[in-house]
């Protein structure tokens, strides 16, 4: 390395961020650019640990320590090349993806792991600023077509990895913008939309078609699909929510997170007017899930200007350092702060809601609460009302962020007539093609609700499965297995 003694010169740095007070103002992206020398010390901490844990915590296999090296090494094109060999789009990861590289660093077995994510997203941010992101046209190009369905970050990466390779790719998206849920579910304020803009411009001069308002199973059919192409890729990731049927579900002001994140990105987007909009202004929020959606809809909440807004989590809070039961390189099981908790939150845990309260009118007034605890109960832990915990928490707006319990069935995965899994999820063989001929699947569709980079990569793997379907043969890589 660079500097073998930068681990231990180096402390690890905080993400830059912009004030509080300030970025409750708008929707802009709340994250600062790092300056050089603090990104140059903040790389040297990589160590020359010899077997590089990071690569086992990395599902796209990014070559870590090799571009943290360059960075402090001030080699930055050599680092963009490093890290485009195995990522399609470092800007995604290194905004949004919780890093297992990070949980997997072995400078985290005694210290806080090097700031892997940070150095990622100022190589990628450096080279777009530099212009050295240019389209990569095939050389040659097939006669092979293919329709790729869906649009978030496993479709995007199957698209680019296919139009590389020379393909006619149609990527089909049934909402009225490209991005899936880069582009709907993740807040403004986390990420700026002008990021995914600029690589739909580098993939539409490569070659990919996007089509959007394209409800694959509803106006457009299925059996023309498979007739116009000879493969069709599904990557509509896992959209059904989880719901919360207690007595009161149904009134006014109760909603799911998708329903409720969507309508502020429209808007934020440029679109005048949103139906039926639901806005967080003077309520009191109470958000069910403690999760990153739920954290995106309490950041979304409070420049909504909400007067207040509560956390609920099922779970007992996290430790602030790992147990003795999650060791390294384990994902380390911590208390994690987002910066939309630093905004202004009530984070309850260890919480169960019992009832949704009428206010007379069909409208929520209230949360119906009981505390939980776990006990072992018939050999296995379970999940058991406090006795006389009962309580009642007042609010006029909840927000269901308890997570997706798979794709959405009605529809297009009942037309094509795939198979499904015991959890629901499309079932994909070693070579990711589902029980259909020619029809493929990757991404949360396949494997359930998980994390961007593994999207990616399997959007990575699917297309050389394509590829070699297709051609006989395929130079593209494949970084993992389906449910590996």
């Amino acid at each position: 390395m660079g500097k073998v003694t930068g681990f231990m010169d180096h402390a690890r740095a905080k993400q830059p961020y912009r004030p509080v007070a300030e970025r409750l103002k708008d929707f802009s992206q709340v994250m600062l650019p790092w300056q050089a020398e603090p990104l140059k010390s903040q790389a040297s901490r990589c160590m020359d640990c010899g077997i590089p844990f990071c690569h086992q915590g990395c599902p796209l296999g990014n070559m870590i320590p090799d571009w943290n090296d360059l960075v402090y090494r001030e080699q930055w094109q050599d680092a963009i090349e490093r890290l485009h060999a195995t990522n399609n789009f470092p800007e995604f990861t290194g905004t949004l993806c919780p890093a297992p590289c990070e949980g997997a660093c072995v400078l985290g077995i005694n210290d806080n792991p090097v700031n892997i994510k940070a150095v990622e997203l100022s190589i990628i941010e450096k080279a777009w600023q530099e212009g050295w992101i240019q389209p990569q046209i095939a050389a040659q190009k097939t006669s092979k077509k293919i329709a790729i369905v869906g649009s978030g970050p496993a479709g995007m990466a199957a698209a680019q990895q296919l139009a590389r390779a020379g393909h006619a790719v149609t990527l089909l998206e049934r909402d009225d913008r490209i991005g899936g849920l880069l582009r709907y579910g993740i807040p403004e304020f986390k990420m700026e939309k002008r990021v995914l803009d600029r690589r739909m411009q580098q993939m539409q001069a490569e070659g990919v078609e996007f089509v959007v308002n394209a409800h694959v199973g509803v106006n457009v059919d299925v059996d023309e699909l498979r007739q116009q192409y000879d493969a069709v890729i599904l990557t509509g990731g896992a959209c059904d929510p989880r719901d919360l049927p207690v007595e009161g579900r149904e009134l006014k002001g109760v909603h799911q997170a998708m329903d409720y994140l969507p309508m502020q990105n429209h808007l934020c987007e440029g679109d005048q007017k949103v139906a039926d909009f639901i806005d967080a202004k003077g309520k009191h929020v109470v958000i069910i899930g403690g999760g990153d959606t739920g954290a995106d809809c309490l950041g979304t909440a409070n420049r909504q200007q909400a007067k207040t807004v509560h956390q609920l989590e099922i779970m007992p809070k996290p430790p602030e350092m790992r147990a003795e039961n999650n060791p390294w390189p384990q994902w380390p099981r911590v208390y994690r702060t987002a910066s939309a908790h630093e905004e202004g939150v009530d984070r309850v845990y260890s919480v169960s809601t019992k009832k949704f309260v009428d206010d007379g009118h069909g409208h929520i007034k209230a949360l119906q609460l009981v505390n939980v605890e776990m006990k072992q109960l018939d050999g296995r832990m379970q999940m058991v009302e406090v006795a006389g915990s009962e309580q009642e928490l007042p609010c006029d707006l909840v927000l269901l962020a308890m997570g997706f319990v798979g794709p959405q069935k009605p529809g297009m995965l009942e037309q094509f007539g795939v198979d499904l899994d015991a959890r629901g999820n499309v079932v994909a063989d070693a070579n990711w093609m589902t029980s259909v001929d020619g029809v493929f699947t990757a991404g949360d569709m396949q494997r359930g609700q998980s994390l961007i980079v593994w999207a990616i990569a399997e959007g990575r793997s699917v297309a050389r499965a394509v590829d070699q379907y297709l051609m006989g043969s395929s130079e593209l890589p494949a970084p993992v297995t389906p449910n590996s």
